[in-house]
């Protein structure tokens, strides 16, 4: 959640940001009246309870009619402080329930929705298979020529949008996940297999749980969530801990298996890997201060594309639009291959700084020389299997239905230059 002495102080600040998201303002009208339902209520009730004591003090020394008279204001106070701590309760949840729909404040971003990034540039040129003489097969085909992809097999086993990864699939798949490993460990990341079930607490203090918790699994017999990003434990790691400073940043990454329903995705994406519900991801992960949190943006942002560029992608980097990220980023931008057989760019990876809104509602705080206060949360993907999969068969592949490796994937795939057709 944000500041709250930034709503009380700058309302207006956050209505804009609200209509940049294409939100209504009114929820922030609706906090500040729940803000102050809720603080008369804590006066009342701290007013009444302090005369409660106060009486209470006197019992043992009245007698006779004094006493009588005491003991009927106590017990009648006792009725009205009950009521007042039943008022407190349930104005502080109306409060609590409000604010947790309440979006990062985002001053930055460009406004609007899906449609409206801004492209920030375009890196690589876009192969010219044409020129090359042959028409390029995607991925799916490309898969059944090289043994990799069995989607048939995933639907009978699983249903719509599962997969196998067979021989060189699966191959590709363990290569690419030791190559991102490697960078990230290599650029001072600490390495991560969090879990891929959490309780709520970690899903909403992330803030899954708000627009997005219909794309979520739930298990509720145990009352836990799948994750679909190991963002969520890498957050939750260091939750209700106080960090000292001297140790931020804080640089994990984590590997993980993700899942996700693709809830309102119906008829987008169905053929093949692209849209699919669990795939491995490697995601770095940082702890710094809210100041540092810019710049620790961009770095995130130069090693997804330094991950493109040893992949010898073609791909551009956007500024997502306010109303086309979650309620945790104040800046988004993501990462997109270049597609042949979709003749458009798709995401692959994004990466979003959080400031202090997921360390708020998990309670995770730094211990600096002015005092203990809220740090800055930032999450990046650096790959995310299935559709990293994708954009290297379409884009490396070869008039024979061969798929040549990328240069520097080759040491995790024991020298192997190229993928060949076992069918």
């Amino acid at each position: 959640m944000i500041d709250l002495r930034i709503l009380r102080q700058d309302p207006d600040r956050v209505r804009a940001a609200q209509l940049r998201r294409g939100e209504s303002p009114e929820l922030v009208d609706q906090i500040l009246v729940a803000d102050e339902n809720r603080r008369s209520a804590i006066v009342e009730f701290e007013q009444l309870r302090a005369e409660q004591k106060r009486l209470g003090k006197q019992i043992p020394q009245a007698q006779g009619e004094e006493l009588q008279s005491l003991l009927a204001k106590t017990s009648d106070l006792a009725v009205q402080v009950k009521k007042a701590e039943a008022g407190q309760t349930e104005a502080e949840a109306d409060f609590t329930v409000l604010m947790s729909r309440l979006p990062n404040v985002a001053d930055d971003a460009p406004p609007g929705g899906e449609d409206d990034f801004v492209v920030l540039e375009e890196v690589g040129a876009r192969r010219d298979f044409e020129a090359e003489g042959f028409k390029p097969r995607d991925h799916v085909e490309l898969g059944k020529l090289l043994g990799a992809i069995d989607v048939e097999r995933g639907a009978k086993v699983s249903g719509a949008r599962f997969y196998y990864l067979t021989g060189a699939g699966a191959e590709l798949e363990l290569a690419l996940v030791n190559m991102a490993m490697a960078q990230a460990i290599s650029a001072g990341f600490t390495p991560m297999i969090p879990p891929a079930l959490v309780k709520p607490p970690a899903m909403e203090g992330t803030g899954f749980l708000g627009q997005a918790a219909d794309n979520v699994y739930r298990l509720p017999v145990d009352d836990l969530y799948l994750v679909g990003t190991s963002e969520v434990p890498l957050a939750a790691y260091h939750s209700q801990e106080i960090l000292d400073a001297a140790t931020l940043p804080r640089r994990y990454v984590g590997f993980s298996p993700c899942y996700r329903r693709e809830a309102g995705s119906y008829g987008k994406d169905t053929r093949g890997i692209f849209r699919v519900h669990w795939f491995d991801k490697v995601e770095m992960f940082s702890y710094t201060t809210i100041e540092e949190s810019y710049a620790e943006h961009e770095r995130l942002l130069g090693w997804e594309k330094d991950w493109f560029d040893k992949l010898e992608l073609s791909y551009r980097v956007i500024d997502v639009a306010a109303g086309d990220r979650g309620l945790s980023a104040v800046r988004k931008f993501d990462c997109e291959a270049w597609i042949p057989t979709q003749g458009k760019y798709r995401e692959l990876t994004s990466t979003s700084n959080c400031t202090d809104f997921q360390s708020r509602r998990l309670e995770i705080r730094g211990r600096f020389e002015d005092g203990v206060k809220p740090i800055a949360t930032l999450n990046g993907t650096l790959m995310a299997s299935t559709r990293t999969i994708v954009a290297i068969l379409e884009n490396h592949q070869q008039a024979d239905g061969s798929v040549r490796i990328p240069a520097a994937l080759r040491p995790y795939l024991h020298g192997r230059e190229v993928l060949e057709p076992v069918a």
